[in-house]
């Protein structure tokens, strides 16, 4: 038989599920109940605790994970700057010894056209009726097919200096003295000093004998003339 209830009564509580519910109430009820206010500063304590710790977790994790990514983006420049430098590095180390290799080209190249500018310049201020009987270095420096001489002093451009000495006949003092004059007009010689003058016998005539020592210095760039070489072929 099925029996209907038409009045009304008080509701059946739902019984609790197998799930954890806490409601306002139970809290409520729950902070009621305790009545230790050192407990309740525990809590209260641990939960700002908590809340501190979690604020900074997330805070860290946040600030770590930009840091690691500007330590890549680094790593990452570093990596590239490093094979420029040693680019750069070789060609430094290239550029310096191409540096020396020239260094010592133009060092044997000034010292092996010295003579020839000497010969030239002394030849081009060589007046008429005027003869050199002598052309020799002084000291260590030394004239072409000589044998190598000791260390000399050198001049403020760290060549060798090279002195010399002339010696020679004249039949016209005056020639002596253009041939001075002349001689010091070079941009190639420097430092003439005339020597004492003697009256000598040539082929039964007197001739003025004279010397003189000057240096050879490098002339600059505007006096300094290249012309290129030709050579013909049979």
């Amino acid at each position: 038989m099925i029996e209907i209830n038409l009045l009304p009564g008080p509701k059946k509580k739902k019984t609790a599920g197998p799930g954890f519910a806490v409601s306002l109430d139970d809290l409520k009820a729950m902070l009621a109940a305790v009545k230790d206010p050192l407990l309740i500063g525990a809590v209260v304590a641990w939960v700002v605790a908590l809340i501190v710790v979690g604020f900074f977790w997330f805070s860290d994790g946040r600030r770590l994970a930009v840091q690691e990514e500007e330590l890549s983006r680094a790593q990452s420049e570093q990596r590239r700057f490093s094979a420029l430098i040693a680019q750069k590095r070789k060609a430094e180390s290239l550029r310096d010894s191409l540096m020396a290799e020239l260094n010592v080209i133009r060092g044997i190249d000034g010292e092996r056209y010295v003579w020839p500018h000497i010969l030239e310049e002394v030849t081009r201020a060589l007046p008429d009726y005027t003869w050199l009987t002598t052309l020799e270095p002084i000291g260590g420096t030394r004239a072409p097919g000589q044998a190598a001489a000791p260390a000399v002093a050198t001049d403020s451009g760290g060549a060798p200096a090279v002195r010399f000495t002339i010696e020679g006949r004249t039949s016209d003092i005056q020639a002596y003295t253009r041939f001075l004059r002349q001689l010091a007009n070079s941009p190639w010689i420097t430092d003439i000093v005339a020597g004492p003058t003697t009256t000598a016998i040539e082929e039964n005539r007197p001739v003025t004998a004279f010397s003189l020592t000057a240096a050879f210095r490098r002339a600059d760039s505007a006096f300094i003339r290249t012309a290129p070489l030709l050579q013909t072929l049979r």
